[in-house]
């Protein structure tokens, strides 16, 4: 069987005669000159790292908890074949903890005057921008004794979008959606302005909405009924002060915002209502106006992407101007933030009437579901202790948005699951009653 590399080498170093092996200049010289002369030609033969050509191409942006292929071509226009391992640099949060080291690093062999193509498959954990860092190649010759080591810069981003996990509610919502619009056999009345048909009166149907006219040319009381108003227009708020960092199970309260966001924006969009985003703590962090029914998602999906909690105070009061520079007259404003005491009572309150005066005002919250457990825990000591720390902090938070209530806003208060749904029940409930 033929030998290669440093076995090889081993094999012909072992066969020279022993007297080489003596402790003398001559001997010395005898073992290390055809080494060197190996160990050269080794590294001679290593392919050049400086001449590579590298390209990339590939994913440019992919929703969190899929994958992201990006493409890495190289060239080789030297004589020598290139064999070398190769590494990808990109930041940790690019992959799931532990398999970086294998997805990042790749063995690659391109012949002289040809290309090769190696794909890294990114699957992020975090939202925003992933940029590459470098890619560091280590080339070797046909023993592997030596190599030659570089570096390309090869600038590449992927831009890691929200998952916007809600939307598996969708379907259900815009089912509710055409029932309220008349497109199916269920009437429902609202107050709008546009007129669909008669029928009869039902209990519970409100007397203003008869028709005295048919009804006295008909032996039955009839009613109209009405097609909810179209092209009313919608301001989402993401308030990304400092509490939108508070986690709730494993994320933000803000990725939870802005997946119920997500969800109204889209069920919105299809209701024939325009969605306007404004993100706010201190200054404006994203705004995003005037998008076609085709492009707001994208829009919204993509200005939400680099969207991080910042640790500074909300400005309630800068907030609200923004919001009313914004908000055309008789725009529906809905306002994802929390219902804490401090935060409503010392910022949003004082504000408050400035909104509402011009606006229906919609306040969503992100509830902690583990809240709820402790309230409900029982059994030693402890638990009850922590029960009715739960129930004073539960007792707050309905005060809270009592308080809020009785300026006339509607508030959905939800853990991050029910979140989304619920903010678009809430939609759905106010164009049945016609206030929207």
């Amino acid at each position: 069987m033929a030998l290669t590399g440093r076995t090889a080498l081993l094999a012909a170093l072992g066969s020279l005669p022993v007297g080489i092996w003596e402790p003398s200049w001559t001997g010395i010289l005898a073992v290390n000159a055809p080494l060197a002369v190996v160990c050269a030609c080794d590294f001679a033969l290593a392919a050049p790292v400086r001449r590579l050509r590298l390209t990339r191409s590939g994913d440019t942006s992919v929703r969190l908890g899929d994958t992201a292929d990006v493409t890495l071509t190289i060239t080789n226009p030297s004589r020598r074949p290139l064999r070398a391992h190769l590494r990808d640099a990109w930041p940790p949060s690019s992959w799931r903890p532990g398999t970086e080291f294998a997805a990042s690093r790749h063995e690659v062999t391109v012949p002289a005057g040809e290309r090769r193509r190696i794909t890294t498959r990114l699957r992020p954990t975090r939202r925003g921008d992933r940029r590459t860092d470098r890619v560091t190649i280590r080339s070797y010759g046909p023993l592997r004794l030596f190599s030659r080591q570089g570096t390309h810069k090869i600038p590449w981003s992927v831009r890691v979008l929200p998952p916007f996990t809600s939307r598996k509610h969708l379907p259900s919502k815009l089912a509710r959606l055409r029932e309220l619009d008349g497109r199916t056999s269920v009437l429902t009345r609202g107050e709008g302005t546009e007129f669909d048909s008669l029928r009869e009166y039902v209990p519970g149907d409100d007397t203003r909405s008869i028709d005295w006219r048919a009804t006295a040319r008909r032996t039955t009381v009839v009613v109209r009924t009405w097609r909810p108003e179209r092209d009313r227009h919608i301001l989402l708020v993401l308030d990304t002060g400092r509490t939108s960092a508070g986690r709730v199970g494993d994320a933000p309260r803000l990725d939870a915002s802005m997946d119920a966001a997500l969800l109204l924006a889209a069920l919105a969009s299809r209701a024939g209502d325009r969605v306007d985003l404004l993100a706010y703590d201190r200054r404006i962090r994203a705004l995003v106006q005037g998008r076609t029914a085709r492009d707001m998602l994208p829009s919204l999906v993509n200005a939400m992407a680099s969207l991080e909690p910042e640790l500074v105070e909300t400005d309630a009061h800068g907030l609200t101007a923004t919001a009313l520079r914004t908000a055309p007259r008789g725009s529906l404003i809905v306002l994802l933030t929390t219902l804490d005491t401090a935060p409503v009572e010392e910022g949003l309150l004082p504000v408050l009437p400035q909104l509402t005066r011009r606006h229906t005002v919609l306040v969503a919250s992100v509830a902690d579901p583990h809240i709820a457990r402790m309230a409900a825990a029982r059994g030693t000591t402890d638990a009850v202790y922590e029960a009715a720390a739960a129930a004073q902090a539960q007792s707050e938070r309905l005060r809270t948005a009592e308080k809020l209530r009785r300026h006339g806003v509607t508030i959905v208060d939800a853990t991050p699951d029910e979140l989304a749904p619920a903010l678009a029940d809430a939609y759905l409930a106010l164009k049945a009653a016609g206030r929207l």
